[in-house]
Protein backbone atom coordinates (compact mmCIF):
# COMPACT_ATOMS: atom_id res chain seq x y z
CA UNK A 1 0.00 0.00 0.00
CA UNK A 2 1.39 3.43 -0.73
CA UNK A 3 1.18 6.32 1.60
CA UNK A 4 1.15 9.76 0.58
CA UNK A 5 2.74 12.03 2.85
CA UNK A 6 0.68 15.42 2.35
CA UNK A 7 -1.24 17.84 4.24
CA UNK A 8 -4.57 16.89 3.06
CA UNK A 9 -7.15 14.92 4.77
CA UNK A 10 -7.92 11.84 3.14
CA UNK A 11 -7.73 7.93 1.70
CA UNK A 12 -3.97 6.96 2.81
CA UNK A 13 -2.81 10.31 3.41
CA UNK A 14 -0.44 11.08 6.48
CA UNK A 15 -2.31 13.08 9.03
CA UNK A 16 -0.48 16.80 9.35
CA UNK A 17 -1.06 19.26 11.96
CA UNK A 18 -2.49 22.29 10.61
CA UNK A 19 -0.45 26.09 11.60
CA UNK A 20 -1.92 25.99 15.28
CA UNK A 21 -0.29 22.27 15.92
CA UNK A 22 -4.04 21.20 15.80
CA UNK A 23 -5.47 17.91 14.00
CA UNK A 24 -7.37 18.41 11.17
CA UNK A 25 -11.16 17.67 11.02
CA UNK A 26 -11.70 13.92 10.16
CA UNK A 27 -13.98 10.97 10.41
CA UNK A 28 -13.27 9.25 14.15
CA UNK A 29 -16.16 7.00 13.88
CA UNK A 30 -13.35 3.94 14.03
CA UNK A 31 -11.43 5.37 16.91
CA UNK A 32 -11.20 2.87 19.97
CA UNK A 33 -10.54 2.61 23.97
CA UNK A 34 -10.46 6.81 23.91
CA UNK A 35 -9.63 7.28 27.45
CA UNK A 36 -12.49 10.01 28.84
CA UNK A 37 -10.94 11.19 31.54
CA UNK A 38 -8.61 13.28 28.19
CA UNK A 39 -11.73 15.36 27.60
CA UNK A 40 -11.07 18.10 30.77
CA UNK A 41 -12.21 20.84 29.15
CA UNK A 42 -15.75 21.80 27.32
CA UNK A 43 -18.93 20.34 26.93
CA UNK A 44 -21.24 18.04 25.10
CA UNK A 45 -24.45 19.91 23.24
CA UNK A 46 -27.61 18.75 24.28
CA UNK A 47 -28.93 17.24 20.86
CA UNK A 48 -25.56 14.47 21.27
CA UNK A 49 -26.61 12.88 24.21
CA UNK A 50 -29.43 10.17 24.16
CA UNK A 51 -32.12 11.51 26.58
CA UNK A 52 -35.09 10.36 27.35
CA UNK A 53 -37.47 8.67 30.21
CA UNK A 54 -36.62 4.75 28.87
CA UNK A 55 -34.22 2.59 29.51
CA UNK A 56 -30.51 3.16 28.51
CA UNK A 57 -31.66 6.94 28.65
CA UNK A 58 -30.12 10.01 30.20
CA UNK A 59 -32.58 12.23 32.21
CA UNK A 60 -33.49 15.65 31.55
CA UNK A 61 -34.72 18.33 33.58
CA UNK A 62 -37.70 20.36 31.55
CA UNK A 63 -37.51 23.96 31.33
CA UNK A 64 -38.81 24.40 34.77
CA UNK A 65 -35.82 22.46 35.79
CA UNK A 66 -38.55 19.51 37.31
CA UNK A 67 -37.97 15.64 36.37
CA UNK A 68 -40.42 14.25 33.71
CA UNK A 69 -42.98 12.01 34.57
CA UNK A 70 -41.56 8.10 35.37
CA UNK A 71 -41.59 4.97 37.33
CA UNK A 72 -40.26 4.99 40.95
CA UNK A 73 -40.89 2.07 41.89
CA UNK A 74 -36.95 1.42 42.25
CA UNK A 75 -36.11 4.23 43.67
CA UNK A 76 -34.71 3.89 47.53
CA UNK A 77 -33.29 6.01 50.54
CA UNK A 78 -35.80 9.19 49.34
CA UNK A 79 -37.26 11.74 51.69
CA UNK A 80 -40.90 10.53 52.56
CA UNK A 81 -43.67 9.53 54.90
CA UNK A 82 -43.06 6.06 57.19
CA UNK A 83 -45.98 3.79 56.03
CA UNK A 84 -47.15 1.48 58.32
CA UNK A 85 -50.07 -1.06 60.07
CA UNK A 86 -49.48 0.99 63.07
CA UNK A 87 -49.49 4.54 64.56
CA UNK A 88 -46.45 6.12 65.97
CA UNK A 89 -45.24 5.64 69.37
CA UNK A 90 -43.67 8.08 72.11
CA UNK A 91 -40.22 6.32 71.38
CA UNK A 92 -40.73 6.12 67.82
CA UNK A 93 -37.80 9.15 68.16
CA UNK A 94 -37.86 10.50 64.69
CA UNK A 95 -36.90 13.45 63.40
CA UNK A 96 -39.29 17.36 63.95
CA UNK A 97 -41.73 17.12 61.19
CA UNK A 98 -41.71 13.43 60.31
CA UNK A 99 -44.77 12.62 58.65
CA UNK A 100 -46.24 8.94 59.30
CA UNK A 101 -49.43 6.89 57.70
CA UNK A 102 -51.35 4.20 59.08
CA UNK A 103 -52.38 2.20 55.81
CA UNK A 104 -54.80 0.34 57.65
CA UNK A 105 -57.03 3.44 59.24
CA UNK A 106 -56.20 6.21 57.07
CA UNK A 107 -55.06 8.14 59.73
CA UNK A 108 -51.88 11.23 59.30
CA UNK A 109 -49.31 11.95 61.87
CA UNK A 110 -46.70 14.42 61.68
CA UNK A 111 -43.60 14.62 64.57
CA UNK A 112 -44.67 18.15 66.73
CA UNK A 113 -42.10 17.14 69.43
CA UNK A 114 -39.18 15.12 68.70
CA UNK A 115 -38.20 14.72 72.68
CA UNK A 116 -36.36 11.10 73.33
CA UNK A 117 -39.12 8.31 74.03
CA UNK A 118 -41.16 11.62 74.67
CA UNK A 119 -42.48 12.18 71.21
CA UNK A 120 -45.94 13.67 69.93
CA UNK A 121 -47.35 12.87 66.80
CA UNK A 122 -50.52 15.27 66.00
CA UNK A 123 -52.92 13.81 64.10
CA UNK A 124 -53.67 15.71 60.81
CA UNK A 125 -55.50 13.13 59.22
CA UNK A 126 -59.01 13.09 61.98
CA UNK A 127 -57.87 16.03 64.00
CA UNK A 128 -57.84 13.61 66.93
CA UNK A 129 -56.26 10.97 68.92
CA UNK A 130 -52.94 12.56 69.01
CA UNK A 131 -49.86 10.53 70.05
CA UNK A 132 -48.33 11.74 73.31
CA UNK A 133 -46.91 11.00 77.02
CA UNK A 134 -49.77 10.20 79.19
CA UNK A 135 -50.74 13.31 81.11
CA UNK A 136 -52.05 12.46 84.89
CA UNK A 137 -53.64 16.22 85.52
CA UNK A 138 -56.76 17.12 83.86
CA UNK A 139 -57.44 20.18 81.90
CA UNK A 140 -61.65 20.65 82.26
CA UNK A 141 -62.88 19.95 85.49
CA UNK A 142 -62.39 18.35 89.27
CA UNK A 143 -64.33 16.24 90.80
CA UNK A 144 -65.42 16.06 94.89
CA UNK A 145 -67.31 12.58 96.08
CA UNK A 146 -68.42 11.00 98.97
CA UNK A 147 -67.65 12.25 102.33
CA UNK A 148 -69.31 12.81 105.94
CA UNK A 149 -72.39 15.38 106.96
CA UNK A 150 -73.27 16.48 109.07
CA UNK A 151 -71.67 13.89 111.67
CA UNK A 152 -69.80 11.18 112.24
CA UNK A 153 -72.33 8.45 111.84
CA UNK A 154 -73.75 10.36 108.31
CA UNK A 155 -71.88 9.72 104.84
CA UNK A 156 -72.40 11.05 101.91
CA UNK A 157 -73.26 9.79 98.17
CA UNK A 158 -72.98 13.46 96.19
CA UNK A 159 -70.64 13.65 92.95
CA UNK A 160 -69.63 17.37 93.22
CA UNK A 161 -68.22 18.87 89.59
CA UNK A 162 -66.65 22.28 89.78
CA UNK A 163 -64.30 23.79 86.41
CA UNK A 164 -60.41 23.82 86.45
CA UNK A 165 -60.74 26.94 83.55
CA UNK A 166 -62.88 29.41 85.42
CA UNK A 167 -63.26 29.91 89.35
CA UNK A 168 -66.98 29.27 90.21
CA UNK A 169 -69.26 26.96 92.54
CA UNK A 170 -69.31 23.43 91.83
CA UNK A 171 -72.92 21.62 90.68
CA UNK A 172 -73.75 18.35 92.13
CA UNK A 173 -73.96 15.47 88.71
CA UNK A 174 -74.74 12.35 89.86
CA UNK A 175 -74.41 9.77 92.85
CA UNK A 176 -71.92 7.08 93.90
CA UNK A 177 -73.67 3.16 94.22
CA UNK A 178 -73.19 3.87 97.81
CA UNK A 179 -72.33 6.22 100.87
CA UNK A 180 -68.94 6.94 101.19
CA UNK A 181 -66.78 8.35 103.59
CA UNK A 182 -63.31 7.79 103.89
CA UNK A 183 -62.96 7.04 100.34
CA UNK A 184 -60.54 7.18 97.42
CA UNK A 185 -60.57 9.00 93.85
CA UNK A 186 -58.64 7.39 90.68
CA UNK A 187 -58.99 9.23 87.57
CA UNK A 188 -58.72 7.51 84.19
CA UNK A 189 -59.52 9.77 80.49
CA UNK A 190 -62.99 8.77 80.20
CA UNK A 191 -64.03 7.50 83.94
CA UNK A 192 -63.89 9.00 87.85
CA UNK A 193 -63.13 5.93 90.12
CA UNK A 194 -64.57 6.06 94.01
CA UNK A 195 -62.99 3.26 96.52
CA UNK A 196 -64.12 2.42 99.94
CA UNK A 197 -64.29 -0.76 101.85
CA UNK A 198 -65.24 -3.47 99.21
CA UNK A 199 -66.16 -1.49 96.29
CA UNK A 200 -64.84 0.13 93.44
CA UNK A 201 -67.33 1.95 91.21
CA UNK A 202 -67.34 4.21 88.21
CA UNK A 203 -68.84 7.55 86.76
CA UNK A 204 -68.87 8.97 83.49
CA UNK A 205 -66.70 12.49 83.00
CA UNK A 206 -68.34 12.71 79.62
CA UNK A 207 -72.34 12.49 80.66
CA UNK A 208 -72.90 13.64 83.88
CA UNK A 209 -75.41 10.89 86.22
CA UNK A 210 -74.91 8.06 88.52
CA UNK A 211 -72.21 5.85 89.47
CA UNK A 212 -72.20 2.07 88.49
CA UNK A 213 -70.69 -0.63 90.95
CA UNK A 214 -67.57 -2.51 88.61
CA UNK A 215 -65.78 -4.71 90.98
CA UNK A 216 -64.74 -5.31 94.80
CA UNK A 217 -61.18 -4.73 96.73
CA UNK A 218 -59.18 -7.34 97.64
CA UNK A 219 -59.85 -6.36 101.07
CA UNK A 220 -62.10 -4.41 103.31
CA UNK A 221 -60.70 -1.38 103.66
CA UNK A 222 -61.27 2.44 103.96
CA UNK A 223 -59.10 5.48 104.67
CA UNK A 224 -57.06 4.77 102.29
CA UNK A 225 -55.04 6.96 99.39
CA UNK A 226 -56.31 6.62 95.65
CA UNK A 227 -53.53 6.73 92.90
CA UNK A 228 -53.79 6.71 89.17
CA UNK A 229 -51.75 5.40 86.41
CA UNK A 230 -52.74 5.28 82.25
CA UNK A 231 -54.52 2.13 82.90
CA UNK A 232 -54.63 1.19 86.73
CA UNK A 233 -56.25 2.70 89.38
CA UNK A 234 -54.95 1.86 93.46
CA UNK A 235 -55.94 2.11 96.73
CA UNK A 236 -53.37 1.99 98.87
CA UNK A 237 -53.30 1.17 102.79
CA UNK A 238 -55.94 1.77 105.51
CA UNK A 239 -57.99 0.33 107.69
CA UNK A 240 -59.31 -3.43 106.98
CA UNK A 241 -62.73 -3.88 108.67
CA UNK A 242 -62.52 -7.17 108.53
CA UNK A 243 -58.97 -7.73 109.65
CA UNK A 244 -59.88 -4.69 112.36
CA UNK A 245 -56.36 -3.50 111.96
CA UNK A 246 -54.33 -1.25 109.55
CA UNK A 247 -53.51 -2.00 106.06
CA UNK A 248 -50.67 -1.96 104.36
CA UNK A 249 -51.90 -3.40 100.95
CA UNK A 250 -51.96 -2.01 97.87
CA UNK A 251 -54.76 -2.89 95.81
CA UNK A 252 -55.03 -2.42 91.79
CA UNK A 253 -57.91 -2.40 89.28
CA UNK A 254 -58.08 -1.59 85.59
CA UNK A 255 -59.48 0.79 83.94
CA UNK A 256 -59.82 -0.90 80.62
CA UNK A 257 -61.78 -4.06 81.88
CA UNK A 258 -64.58 -3.60 85.37
CA UNK A 259 -63.49 -6.00 87.03
CA UNK A 260 -61.93 -6.36 91.10
CA UNK A 261 -58.91 -5.64 91.92
CA UNK A 262 -55.78 -7.76 92.79
CA UNK A 263 -52.70 -7.43 95.50
CA UNK A 264 -49.53 -5.59 93.50
CA UNK A 265 -47.43 -5.44 96.91
CA UNK A 266 -47.09 -3.41 100.46
CA UNK A 267 -46.20 0.01 101.31
CA UNK A 268 -43.28 0.42 103.35
CA UNK A 269 -45.03 0.86 106.83
CA UNK A 270 -48.34 -0.05 107.42
CA UNK A 271 -50.46 3.04 107.49
CA UNK A 272 -53.97 4.31 106.78
CA UNK A 273 -55.26 7.94 105.62
CA UNK A 274 -52.21 8.85 103.11
CA UNK A 275 -51.57 10.94 100.35
CA UNK A 276 -51.94 9.78 97.21
CA UNK A 277 -49.77 11.77 93.92
CA UNK A 278 -48.41 10.13 89.94
CA UNK A 279 -45.54 11.03 87.79
CA UNK A 280 -46.87 9.06 85.24
CA UNK A 281 -44.37 6.61 86.13
CA UNK A 282 -44.65 5.70 89.70
CA UNK A 283 -47.25 5.90 92.40
CA UNK A 284 -46.68 7.82 95.51
CA UNK A 285 -48.11 7.51 99.14
CA UNK A 286 -46.97 9.94 101.71
CA UNK A 287 -47.57 10.43 105.22
CA UNK A 288 -50.14 8.98 107.45
CA UNK A 289 -50.97 7.39 110.37
CA UNK A 290 -50.97 4.16 112.59
CA UNK A 291 -52.73 4.57 115.70
CA UNK A 292 -50.99 8.00 117.91
CA UNK A 293 -47.86 7.34 115.41
CA UNK A 294 -47.98 9.68 112.41
CA UNK A 295 -45.72 9.64 109.43
CA UNK A 296 -44.06 11.81 107.35
CA UNK A 297 -42.76 8.96 104.61
CA UNK A 298 -42.82 9.19 100.79
CA UNK A 299 -43.36 5.98 99.32
CA UNK A 300 -42.88 4.84 95.97
CA UNK A 301 -43.96 2.36 93.58
CA UNK A 302 -43.47 2.15 89.43
CA UNK A 303 -46.70 1.54 87.50
CA UNK A 304 -44.97 -0.86 85.09
CA UNK A 305 -44.58 -4.04 87.80
CA UNK A 306 -45.99 -5.46 90.84
CA UNK A 307 -44.44 -5.07 94.08
CA UNK A 308 -43.76 -3.26 97.11
CA UNK A 309 -43.53 0.16 97.61
CA UNK A 310 -39.86 1.73 98.92
CA UNK A 311 -39.61 4.74 101.04
CA UNK A 312 -37.14 7.55 99.15
CA UNK A 313 -38.06 10.33 101.36
CA UNK A 314 -39.73 12.48 104.10
CA UNK A 315 -42.13 15.50 104.45
CA UNK A 316 -41.32 18.44 106.40
CA UNK A 317 -44.05 17.38 109.05
CA UNK A 318 -46.02 13.92 110.12
CA UNK A 319 -49.45 14.87 108.90
CA UNK A 320 -52.60 12.25 107.78
CA UNK A 321 -55.68 13.00 106.19
CA UNK A 322 -54.75 15.26 103.89
CA UNK A 323 -55.25 16.09 100.31
CA UNK A 324 -52.86 15.00 97.34
CA UNK A 325 -52.29 16.51 94.32
CA UNK A 326 -49.18 15.98 91.17
CA UNK A 327 -47.63 18.54 89.23
CA UNK A 328 -45.71 16.91 86.22
CA UNK A 329 -42.67 17.91 88.56
CA UNK A 330 -44.03 17.35 91.94
CA UNK A 331 -46.19 16.14 94.50
CA UNK A 332 -48.31 18.33 96.98
CA UNK A 333 -49.39 16.97 100.09
CA UNK A 334 -52.43 19.84 101.60
CA UNK A 335 -53.77 20.69 105.16
CA UNK A 336 -54.23 17.32 107.64
CA UNK A 337 -55.26 17.13 111.07
CA UNK A 338 -54.72 20.21 112.65
CA UNK A 339 -52.25 21.30 109.64
CA UNK A 340 -52.70 24.09 107.22
CA UNK A 341 -49.65 23.89 105.47
CA UNK A 342 -49.10 22.84 101.39
CA UNK A 343 -45.74 20.27 101.35
CA UNK A 344 -44.69 19.44 97.92
CA UNK A 345 -41.93 16.68 97.28
CA UNK A 346 -39.73 16.23 94.21
CA UNK A 347 -40.46 13.33 92.31
CA UNK A 348 -37.65 10.73 91.97
CA UNK A 349 -35.81 8.11 93.63
CA UNK A 350 -34.99 10.60 96.86
CA UNK A 351 -37.35 12.85 97.65
CA UNK A 352 -37.35 15.95 100.38
CA UNK A 353 -40.68 17.69 101.53
CA UNK A 354 -40.56 21.13 101.44
CA UNK A 355 -43.38 23.98 102.93
CA UNK A 356 -44.45 26.20 99.88
CA UNK A 357 -47.51 27.66 101.23
CA UNK A 358 -50.48 27.63 103.33
CA UNK A 359 -54.32 26.88 102.89
CA UNK A 360 -56.83 29.42 104.10
CA UNK A 361 -58.43 29.38 107.41
CA UNK A 362 -55.29 28.86 109.44
CA UNK A 363 -54.41 25.27 111.61
CA UNK A 364 -57.99 24.23 112.28
CA UNK A 365 -59.26 21.08 111.83
CA UNK A 366 -58.08 20.43 108.01
CA UNK A 367 -58.54 17.32 107.75
CA UNK A 368 -60.34 14.23 105.19
CA UNK A 369 -59.63 16.87 101.98
CA UNK A 370 -59.86 15.75 98.79
CA UNK A 371 -56.59 16.50 96.06
CA UNK A 372 -57.43 17.35 92.25
CA UNK A 373 -54.42 18.26 90.05
CA UNK A 374 -55.10 20.79 86.91
CA UNK A 375 -52.20 21.37 84.22
CA UNK A 376 -51.15 24.42 86.10
CA UNK A 377 -53.27 24.50 89.79
CA UNK A 378 -53.60 21.72 92.48
CA UNK A 379 -56.60 22.10 94.45
CA UNK A 380 -58.31 21.34 97.87
CA UNK A 381 -61.66 20.74 98.57
CA UNK A 382 -63.60 20.85 101.65
CA UNK A 383 -60.96 23.28 103.07
CA UNK A 384 -61.57 24.62 106.86
CA UNK A 385 -63.11 23.58 109.89
CA UNK A 386 -64.66 20.39 109.77
CA UNK A 387 -67.38 20.09 106.73
CA UNK A 388 -66.43 22.33 104.77
CA UNK A 389 -67.60 23.53 101.50
CA UNK A 390 -64.35 25.90 100.25
CA UNK A 391 -62.68 24.80 97.11
CA UNK A 392 -59.13 26.00 97.00
CA UNK A 393 -56.54 26.30 94.26
CA UNK A 394 -52.92 26.80 94.51
CA UNK A 395 -50.06 27.73 91.61
CA UNK A 396 -47.83 24.67 90.33
CA UNK A 397 -45.45 27.49 89.20
CA UNK A 398 -45.01 29.74 91.51
CA UNK A 399 -44.88 28.48 95.46
CA UNK A 400 -47.58 30.36 97.73
CA UNK A 401 -50.47 30.61 99.41
CA UNK A 402 -53.95 28.38 98.09
CA UNK A 403 -57.01 30.59 97.36
CA UNK A 404 -60.78 30.36 97.82
CA UNK A 405 -62.20 30.27 94.23
CA UNK A 406 -65.51 28.28 94.90
CA UNK A 407 -67.89 26.19 97.18
CA UNK A 408 -68.78 22.70 97.16
CA UNK A 409 -72.48 21.97 96.96
CA UNK A 410 -72.67 20.71 100.32
CA UNK A 411 -69.99 21.21 103.15
CA UNK A 412 -68.65 17.76 104.35
CA UNK A 413 -64.95 16.29 105.38
CA UNK A 414 -63.78 12.73 104.31
CA UNK A 415 -64.05 13.30 100.67
CA UNK A 416 -62.22 12.11 97.59
CA UNK A 417 -61.69 13.08 94.40
CA UNK A 418 -60.98 12.56 90.83
CA UNK A 419 -60.11 15.05 87.38
CA UNK A 420 -60.58 15.23 83.81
Amino acid sequence: MTVNVTNTVGANNTIVLDGSSKIPAFDGSLVTALNASAFSTGSLATARIDVGTTAGKILQLDGSARMPALNATNLVNAPGPTVSTSDPAIDTNSTLGAKWINKTSGEVYICTDATTDENVWTNVGAGTGDVQPYAYQGTQYGYTHGGEYPNTTTDRNEIDKFSFTSDANATDVGDLTEVMDYGTGASSTTYGYATRKTTICKYSFTTDGNATDVGDLTNNANSASGVSSQTHGYHSGGWDHTAVAVSNVKNKYSFTTDGNATDAGDLSVTRLQTGGHTDTVYGYATCGANGPTVYNVIDRFPFASDGNSVDVGDMTIAEHRMGGSSSTTHGYCTGGNGKDVIDKFAFGSSATGSDVGNLPGGAINQMGLAGQSSTTHGYATSVGALYSNQICKFSFTTDGNSTDVGDLTLGRSYVAGTHV
